[in-house]
């Protein structure tokens, strides 16, 4: 398998060890791996660099973008398949690898893959079944013939565990200068090129937080900002239901479990996604004007 690896980081000093370690372990070797660091504070590069496999590629902060940050380091690679990693993801098994970049093997017309993002020990409870609703068990792979039926769901990926073909990735000309959701505005571009996405849930990672209100708030709104500005790449899927079928899904787990403080909890966290995409798509049309 011709793989890359690229893990940007950030003051990860309590995260990338464990990440390298589970990448050292898997059953199939990357043929490199690149950590994109933004001038951490702490002892992230001290301990990228104990790792000789490891490749370090240093930025200034103020240059970090969550799109061009990433093309820059792909385009630093060589593997025929990309695969991008947040420095909080942690692969549950060995053959992460293998599984995550298996469809694209068997199926040639598939550019992105992503995997399954399991909640952390130390996640909250709704935070668990909010993972549970948005990374299920069942595989699925989208093309443009499903945009009426899923929606905007056509386009769901995540860069925090993923994998790119890379020829299909510089024919589509790349990620854009984007601050969230390059993942979603590239699956867009391949499924506008007559590509297909993927989603593989054997490919496991541990990844969530628990985001505070505000945190919570601040997220959503750059996810508006986005989601109004792209709309016409987005091809103008449509948004209806998703919320509402998370909302539903979570709140009815909390009440037959009686778990009425993560009930009230998820319902402050459920404000706080929408008055911050609200915020952010406002805030997009007064800048078009």
């Amino acid at each position: 398998m011709d793989i890359s690896i690229i893990i940007p980081t950030l003051n990860a000093e309590h995260e990338i060890e464990a990440l390298l370690i589970a990448l050292d372990r898997q059953s199939i070797q990357p043929n490199e791996i690149l950590v994109v660091d933004s001038a951490s504070e702490d002892k992230t590069i001290e301990l990228v660099q104990k790792h000789k496999r490891v490749r370090l590629l240093e930025i200034d902060r103020q240059d970090f973008n969550h799109g061009t940050t990433r093309d820059m380091a792909l385009n630093e690679s060589s593997g025929a398949f990309v695969c991008f990693l947040t420095q909080d993801a942690v692969p549950v098994s060995d053959d992460y690898l293998k599984r995550l970049v298996a469809p694209m093997v068997e199926d040639s017309n598939i550019a992105l893959v992503s995997g399954r993002q399991l909640p952390k020990a130390d996640a909250r409870r709704f935070e668990q079944l909010v993972r549970c609703f948005n990374y299920p068990d069942s595989p699925s792979v989208r093309s443009k013939g499903d945009l009426e039926k899923l929606g905007i769901k056509t386009f769901f990926a995540s860069d925090a565990c993923s994998a790119y073909r890379r020829t299909a990735y510089l024919e589509c000309g790349g990620f854009d200068h984007v601050n969230t959701n390059e993942d979603m505005l590239m699956a867009a571009k391949f499924i506008a090129s007559g590509m297909k996405v993927a989603y593989e849930p054997r490919a496991e990672v541990y990844h969530s937080h628990n985001l505070t209100p505000s945190q919570q708030f601040a997220r959503n709104r750059a996810v508006g900002f986005f989601l109004e500005t792209h709309a016409d790449d987005l091809m103008q899927a449509s948004e209806i239901g998703e919320g509402g079928r998370l909302v539903r899904s979570v709140s009815s787990q909390l009440l037959r479990e009686g778990n009425f403080g993560e009930l009230v909890a998820f319902g402050v966290d459920c404000c706080a996604r929408l008055l911050g995409n609200r915020a952010g798509r406002r805030a997009a049309r007064n800048e078009r004007s």
